[in-house]
């Protein structure tokens, strides 16, 4: 006989506390081995756990919606019906237990992130059966809602509950974002002095998310949100790194004409910006780096992360690994379903923590340059601005209108020097000025 604990997982390497979203199981129920028990908001994902040992779910210590540090006890499992009595006493008395009552022993807990990890055949469950998240399939329970008459919309068809909520009317259906770009203009190269109109902003991408509309009441003071807490403490640490930021004009005509070609194929401007960034980090292998504490730390991959604002708040930087490497139409759409599972919280933490260089766009709002902060653990950081027409001087000493951009890489300088990012740039430019065809090969 044995009453264990059931101890707040650590889903990822920079997690110190989760949040219970919901509880599958309530007391008294019977908990089988590798079945989910919680469901624990993390950093930036919501993730199930599920417990490798049988018994009955006793007492919740952290009820839905309050948050534990990673280690601390959240719940008791008794071996059998009858400790249950006993594992309730426990907590009445703080874990104080008598004498001849044994102490709880850990509970060894997985953390499985959703969506379910796919099989050869590109899911691990059974055709035909319904794949319902643990939290759709209570909040289903609670509205009555038969989940045999939804369609999911998750990944692999996976009921989430957004669709749940859809059914009842709670809100409207959930619509994968469409990245849009405005019509760009051909490069003009005039062999005479020309008269320019006033610029207009053309963003050049939008890989971020639309602005999110604040519902904030004057005076109120709302709490953070997990996956914002942990945007405070990656800032708040960056600030100890000593940083420096170089920016460059870039001239973006033969992208935009490149893009206009094949956006129908389903490429997205991210992707082709994520492209250039990587194959370029392949000659600045200094600017994929990072720093430790016994030495650079060069890493074998080129993993570009984007950042993404959250509709409740918060940032997330999903990853495109392997960046230089997989074509420009793989990336595309490896890009479109980042998005659609960032947004729904069902990112894996693979898929949010290995980037080692990231891009942050402004460019979709009109920015015309900003310097973007260092991420935790990255060695640069490169800011996109809004691609404009510019009046520019030609070669044959003449003047013409290019689509140009200014970008604005932060490094940190404890590794990367000046000369180290002027050069990176430098290639950058090359890249997107001469030679943007390459990227789709």
């Amino acid at each position: 006989m044995s009453i264990n604990e059931v101890f707040m997982p650590a889903l990822s390497s920079t997690m110190t506390e989760g949040k219970i979203v919901s509880w599958v199981k309530s007391p008294g129920d019977k908990v089988e081995k590798g079945e989910t028990v919680v469901v624990v908001e993390s950093d930036k994902a919501d993730m199930d756990v599920e417990t490798f040992y049988e018994g009955y779910l006793a007492h919740i210590i952290v009820p839905a919606g309050e948050t534990a540090p990673v280690g601390a006890a959240i719940a008791y499992i008794a071996e059998t019906e009858a400790e249950i009595a006993t594992a309730k006493s426990l907590a009445n008395a703080d874990g104080a237990a008598a004498s001849s009552t044994p102490a709880p022993t850990p509970v060894a807990v997985a953390a499985v992130a959703s969506p379910v990890t796919a099989s050869q055949n590109g899911s691990n469950h059974q055709p035909g059966r319904v794949v319902v998240s643990p939290r759709a399939r209570k909040l289903a329970k609670e509205l009555k809602v038969d989940l045999n008459t939804l369609t999911g919309s998750g990944p692999y068809g996976r009921i989430v509950a957004e669709d749940v909520e859809v059914a009842v009317g709670k809100v409207q259906p959930i619509t994968t974002p469409v990245v849009t770009t405005a019509p760009l203009p051909v490069p003009v190269a005039a062999p005479a002095p020309v008269s320019v109109a006033a610029p207009v902003a053309v963003p050049i991408v939008a890989p971020i998310v639309a602005p999110v509309v604040s519902s904030a009441v004057p005076g109120q003071i709302v709490p953070f949100t997990t996956l914002q807490n942990a945007v405070v403490r990656g800032m708040v640490a960056s600030l100890s790194v000593p940083v420096f930021r170089v920016s460059y004009t870039i001239s973006t005509d033969g992208l935009d004409k490149l893009y206009k070609q094949i956006k129908s194929k389903g490429v997205t401007m991210t992707a082709l910006l994520a492209k250039a960034v990587a194959v370029t980090l392949q000659k600045h292998p200094i600017l994929n780096a990072s720093y430790s504490d016994q030495g650079i730390v060069n890493h074998p991959n080129i993993n570009v992360s984007v950042a993404v604002a959250m509709d409740d708040g918060g940032l997330i930087t999903p990853v495109l690994q392997n960046a230089d490497t997989v074509d420009i139409y793989s990336l595309s759409r490896n890009w479109k379903s980042l998005v659609e599972r960032a947004r729904a919280k069902q990112l894996q933490p693979a898929e949010y923590n290995s980037g080692t260089f990231t891009l942050s766009n402004l460019g979709m709002f009109g920015v015309d340059t900003f310097d973007a902060i260092l991420p935790p653990g990255q060695g640069s950081i490169l800011a996109i601005g809004a691609s404009r027409p510019q009046v520019v001087a030609t070669a044959d000493g003449l003047f013409g209108v290019r689509q140009q951009m200014q970008v604005t890489v932060t490094c940190d300088h404890r590794i990367i020097y000046g000369a180290d990012a002027a050069g990176f740039l430098q290639d950058l430019a090359k890249l997107i000025e001469t030679n943007p065809q390459s990227l789709t090969m």
